[in-house]
């Protein structure tokens, strides 16, 4: 059985049903019941019309729950309306669909599921795997949401802002076991951008294949961090380099400037820099003033002081650190790198072991620790002298 063909049709199903009266907490199920025919019956190949093939069983699966919980009129309505067996119909309901899983009465992480599950075709368990959770823990999560947004009465525009961000959300959970979110939540945003016209979302698709572009070149052998400025720029995708440069142009072309356009391009000129002194910071410095001004955001401010770093010198760029919290997450890292660049080894080291003592992920503290162990070595080295 093709799983990519069935992957990319589930949340054209799942539109279907929910456009035709039912809520989409049953529909889901429906969908899923169809799924299980499609993988059972689908061996020897697929049937002519597989988007027609799923439609009609599911909707036979929600009826058959229908008449078995409904009063007789609903019941008899919901016959009536069954349509005759054939192609299904080509209106697309994807984008409702979206607006509907990123609904703001979901928590962030309840729509990141349920948007996997309804849109990515995501089995329970695979996204059980990539949050690292137990299977039943994100079953409760996505039931839960699910009987959240049936409740919703989906009667005007749903806001695009909270679709990207959930999108970006998932992009930024990166991948564990079988599941690439990255891979996923490209995917996704592909389908959204087929389906509404939108320089934010393309800003989005953007952001997302210029930093998967240089995903190959992230980690070393031994699977540890390797930082931007070492990174084989060698082994960073160029196809998608181009593609996210293309997609980003045309977009700021339409002079509707958005905090992902801004963080494109930021990415576009680190992607397009042959080698990490040739970075245009000057320019990165311009794009990260123009991000603070849409979002006011302090880790906007924290990248922004490494940034001035680069282009003015470290102490420009501990200057503009002055101005960001320092509870912030890797404002320690941040600044053990700037004291290092001014040549206050100590000061670095102490800010990297406290940096690795914060980090939030194993690979990110042990790079950290490296940082201090390295800088340790230095200065013995200098004391040996």
């Amino acid at each position: 059985m093709d799983e990519a063909l069935i992957r990319s049709l589930t949340p054209a199903v799942l539109g279907v049903l929910v456009r035709r009266g039912a809520d989409f907490a049953a529909a889901e199920d429906a969908v899923q019941e169809a799924l299980i025919e499609a993988v059972r019956g689908w061996g020897a190949g697929s049937p002519q019309d597989p988007k027609g093939w799923l439609v009609t069983v599911a909707w036979r699966k929600f009826l058959d729950r229908a008449r078995a919980d409904t009063a007789r009129r609903r019941r008899e309505e919901l016959v009536d309306r069954e349509p005759e067996p054939g192609p299904a119909a080509a209106a697309d309901d994807t984008l409702r669909l979206y607006f509907l899983c990123a609904h703001p009465s979901l928590t962030p992480s309840s729509a990141v599921a349920l948007t996997l599950r309804a849109l990515g075709g995501l089995t329970t368990r695979q996204i059980a795997q990539a949050y690292l959770v137990p299977e039943a823990t994100m079953a409760q999560r996505i039931s839960r949401a699910k009987r959240t947004v049936s409740a919703v009465r989906f009667d005007r525009p749903g806001d695009v802002a909270t679709v990207l961000r959930v999108l970006y959300l998932v992009f930024n959970e990166g991948y564990s076991g079988d599941v690439d979110l990255a891979a996923e939540a490209i995917r996704l945003t592909r389908q959204l951008a087929a389906v509404i016209d939108h320089p934010e979302v393309a800003g989005l698709l953007a952001l997302m294949l210029l930093h998967h572009a240089r995903r190959a070149g992230r980690t070393a052998p031994d699977g540890s961090l390797v930082p931007l400025a070492e990174q084989d720029r060698s082994r960073w995708d160029s196809g998608l380099i181009a593609e996210g440069v293309g997609i980003l142009q045309a977009a700021l072309a339409r002079d509707r400037l958005g905090e992902f356009q801004a963080q494109a391009a930021i990415a576009a000129l680190h992607a397009d820099a042959p080698t990490a002194g040739e970075t245009d910071w000057v320019q990165i410095v311009e794009w990260y003033d123009e991000l603070e001004r849409l979002t006011d955001s302090p880790v906007v401010r924290l990248n922004r002081a490494v940034a001035v770093g680069e282009a003015d010198g470290a102490r420009a760029g501990l200057a503009a650190l002055g101005a960001v919290d320092e509870s912030l997450p890797r404002y320690a890292a941040v600044a053990a790198y700037l004291h290092e660049r001014d040549g206050d080894l100590r000061t670095a080291v102490r800010l990297y072991v406290e940096a690795a003592r914060r980090a939030s992920n194993l690979a990110e503290r042990d790079h950290l620790t490296r940082q201090a162990a390295r800088l340790n070595t230095r200065l013995e080295d200098a004391g040996r002298e």
